[in-house]
């Protein structure tokens, strides 16, 4: 079994000398996915919660649409590929885009097109301070993350509680994680936060619209592409959020008293 941590040695320098650590890292490992027996693409992801992203990635791509789409879902015995058996022939995508992020994400999905579902309707509204409550909540759930150092954690919200939270060393990962932990365990909130320790670029716009999240958060940055992306879709995108301060980027009037 493939953990996702793995021991290592290294030397520190600091204040004039040099001292021996033995730690933990983080694994980064190419993972293969592979639907109806043919290879589609290769993950370079954390060993962790491989089912739930590979069935996550098929639903934030557009080929599944529940659960009962998945006939099985399984992990080889050497931990380097994901077979999923669909109940229908999928058609492979011809090409795959290179998304941002250090880990290279990849799509198929075109992220300028409005995906099917409005979220300007909706009355909920979260108040401000209850952003960075949301943040703290992040923050504790991060197991990996305080053994190891080096992984994004997001996590699915109902806006009171944790409902999910997925850690990979890719942002994207984590999203694909979390819609498969949504469909694996039929676990739908009627409202749906996403808090995410990462960037949010275009495909994490995307994934969060896929996942029907009208309220995204992150702790770092938004790209221009994603800000233009969550007012076209009507998500409220918010940035740089800490205990106290937030930015909000678009569609404020789901944060309110």
């Amino acid at each position: 079994m493939i953990t996702p941590q793995k021991a290592i040695q290294y030397e520190r320098y600091e204040f004039k000398k040099w001292e021996h650590h033995d730690e933990a890292t983080i694994v980064e490992m190419p993972v293969s996915l592979t639907v109806n027996g043919a290879v589609w693409l290769s993950f370079m992801c954390t060993p962790v919660d491989l089912e739930a992203m590979a069935v996550g990635f098929l639903y934030n791509e557009g080929v599944i649409e529940a659960m009962a789409d998945v006939a099985d879902v399984r992990v080889c015995e050497h931990g380097d590929n994901v077979d999923v058996w669909l109940n229908y022939n999928a058609e492979q995508p011809t090409s795959w885009r290179r998304t941002s992020g250090c880990t290279g994400g990849v799509t198929a999905v075109d992220l300028l097109a409005k995906p099917n579902v409005s979220f300007e309707e909706d009355n909920f509204k979260v108040g401000p301070e209850a952003i960075g409550q949301l943040v703290e909540m992040l923050f504790e759930s991060q197991e990996l993350y305080r053994e190891t150092g080096g992984v994004h954690t997001s996590a699915l919200s109902d806006g009171e509680k944790i409902i999910l939270s997925a850690e990979d060393i890719g942002r994207h990962n984590t999203l694909d994680k979390i819609a498969g932990m949504c469909l694996m365990n039929d676990v739908w909130p009627a409202t749906r936060i996403l808090i995410t320790t990462g960037r949010i670029s275009s495909e994490m716009l995307q994934k969060a619209a896929r996942l029907q999240a009208p309220i995204l958060i992150s702790r770092t940055s938004p790209s221009s592409l994603s800000i233009e992306m969550a007012k076209r879709y009507g998500i409220t995108l918010i940035g740089y959020a800490r205990r106290h301060r937030f930015n909000l980027y678009s569609n404020g009037q789901r944060v309110g008293l």
